[in-house]
């Protein structure tokens, strides 16, 4: 089943209730989208770390409802 991405949106904030958030449908079929995530709890953290925070708010939603996500994150400047 596939995801809105009014629902990836609201699950990243609500586990970094600061973050900007924007999401395209990359595909226009609801399987694949890109994300750009601005939030200050990836401030001192590593790419990886701030990509981990995402996954981890999207409740193990990725490789099943959710099959791709490119992400961007950042800390705000």
């Amino acid at each position: 089943m596939a995801m809105d991405a009014r629902e990836i949106e609201a699950m990243i904030r609500e586990a970094l209730p600061d973050a900007v958030v924007t999401i395209r449908d990359l595909a226009g079929d609801g399987d694949h989208y890109a994300a750009e995530v601005v939030s200050s709890a990836f401030t001192g953290k590593t790419r990886v770390q701030q990509h981990q925070l995402v996954y981890q708010a999207l409740r193990g939603k990725m490789g099943g409802d959710l099959h791709a996500l490119a992400l961007q994150t950042s800390a705000p400047k």
